[in-house]
């Protein structure tokens, strides 16, 4: 079973050729809305991998409420751990180039108001060795709630230090796996720029399994003293938005499922590649079908 606390949000996505620089304006070519929120989306990807998945969330009570939890409901998520409140569904306002590349700016909304009531309940409703993915688009303290609870029952944290807070840090070394991408992993490991031996440092410190993301050079992760490394697929990128989340859920549903990390770390490496092949941060995430016959 994976357990997700995180966030919920609708994305409002501008296409544009180029992404502009500021205090300039670019004339989009394409307008859409899509649920999104980082524990939404990783909770959809471990569900759309093959595994049980109850959400853990809030949302407002408007009209954008209803569309966020949609893909979710379709897909067999259990969302009795998402409650309603008097703030706002969380909001993405994101810009898409023609090339893939993305900017994002995140109105916390219903979001913001977790409390650590929530980290309680889910650790509540979790079995020892069920995995619980968190990532930092909710309050710090309602994550450090859940870390320190998950430690002492027995569940395996995964941390995205995603996106990157004043918090992470110190968040990061509570859990059991951390993900990062290069910018986040140099925060983390107190270093100007990623490199695998500042990694496998980082590992040797903590005993954490550390996860890197590189982008089109796949993901290298350092875990029991080594440093592994996986590929995704080559392809040409129609929307990198989601991509991340992908493959953190499919990393969680495939080490729930009994598969080793190097396993794990391929298979989410390819459907986080298969991601950036459609619009949208969960429309895009594929099916496990199309994920193991990519493998």
């Amino acid at each position: 079973m994976i357990k997700v606390l995180g966030s919920i949000n609708i994305d409002l996505i501008a296409n544009a050729v180029r992404l502009p620089q500021p205090g300039e304006t670019v004339g989009g070519t394409a307008f859409s809305m899509s649920a999104g929120g980082k524990g939404a989306n990783q909770a959809l990807a471990a569900r759309r991998a093959g595994r049980s998945v109850a959400l853990t969330g809030a949302t407002g009570r408007d009209e954008f409420a209803a569309p966020a939890l949609a893909f979710l409901a379709e897909a067999g998520v259990d969302l009795s751990g998402v409650r309603q409140t008097e703030q706002p569904t969380g909001t993405a306002l994101i810009t898409v180039s023609a090339d893939g590349e993305n900017t994002i700016v995140v109105v916390p909304g219903a979001n913001g108001v977790l409390t650590e009531d929530d980290a309680v309940a889910t650790i509540e409703g979790a079995s020892e060795g069920d995995i619980l993915m968190l990532q930092l688009e909710v309050p710090a303290a309602v994550v450090e709630k859940a870390l320190v609870l998950a430690r002492k029952k027995g569940l395996v944290s995964l941390l995205n230090v995603a996106p990157l807070t004043d918090d992470a840090v110190r968040l990061a070394a509570l859990a059991d796996i951390v993900i990062a991408n290069e910018t986040e992993f140099a925060l983390l490991a107190g270093i100007d720029a990623y490199s695998e031996a500042a990694l496998a440092t980082l590992h040797a410190r903590t005993g954490q399994t550390v996860v890197v993301t590189l982008g089109a050079d796949g993901v290298v992760a350092a875990s029991g003293g080594a440093v592994r490394r996986a590929e995704g697929l080559a392809i040409r990128p129609v929307d990198t938005v989601g991509a991340g989340d992908t493959f953190s859920g499919y990393l969680a549903a495939s080490l729930d499922a009994g598969l080793s990390l190097e396993k794990s770390l391929r298979r989410a490496a390819v459907a986080g590649s298969l991601a950036c092949l459609a619009h949208g941060a969960q429309p895009s995430i594929p099916l496990a079908e199309a994920v193991d016959a990519a493998l």
